[in-house]
């Protein structure tokens, strides 16, 4: 714009260049738009999938036994450190089991390479670092010739069991603290796994001690 004396009037901001045109757009919008084009298109759709998530995350945890555990918490119980009668199998056995988290889970399998079914993780662990072998199910391993041991005596390398209705059908390997590492089902990987989680508390069936 033209001033007195031919001078050129420099415009402060970009909002009064845009009354200057008689347009009051705000220009946060307009700069966002300018700067991350498809931004305004994006927004909602980004907002619907977000809410969809949730609204799975929600009806993921809508059984009974979600909402009862919800309006009853069950006190987290203290898990003694106890020594194992071998320290240094029973390390060797843990170290194992742990470094083998991530690998898929594979029905059948008992080999890094191909995979590991829960009871195929046992058996790989046991006889990769130990040279024993073990009963290939979780049902034959429940039944393996060792101590029967309280779930507040468990150590590490000790043998826990899971299932329903008196049955055994999933088996891990303890490494202190409440936690264990197992195979848990098809399209997931071996993993660490919490005694005190809503599922294995509930379904817990006992342990083994095979090292003693």
């Amino acid at each position: 714009m033209g001033g007195r004396g031919g001078a050129r009037r420099t415009l402060s901001s970009p909002r009064e260049a845009a009354k200057l045109r008689g347009v009051d757009t705000p220009i946060r919008s307009i700069d966002r738009a300018a700067h991350y084009p498809g931004w305004l298109r994006a927004a909602p759709a980004t907002a619907r999938i977000v809410a969809l998530g949730l609204s799975l995350l929600i009806a993921a945890g809508c059984g009974h036994e979600a909402v009862r555990t919800a309006r009853t918490p069950v006190p987290a119980r203290t898990w003694q450190t106890l020594p194992p009668a071998d320290p240094a199998a029973a390390n060797a056995v843990l170290m194992r089991a742990i470094g083998l988290v991530g690998t898929p889970y594979r029905y059948g399998g008992n080999t890094p390479q191909g995979g590991f079914d829960c009871s195929g993780l046992v058996d790989y662990v046991y006889r990769d670092m130990l040279d024993l072998h073990l009963p290939r199910t979780s049902r034959d391993l429940a039944a393996y010739q060792g101590p029967r041991i309280p779930l507040d005596r468990l150590v590490a390398a000790d043998l826990v069991f899971f299932g329903s209705e008196g049955g055994v059908s999933h088996v891990g390997i303890y490494v202190g603290e409440g936690r264990f590492v197992h195979a848990p089902s098809t399209g997931g990987t071996v993993r660490l796994d919490h005694l005190d989680g809503p599922y294995w508390r509930d379904h817990y069936s006992g342990a083994v001690r095979v090292l003693h």
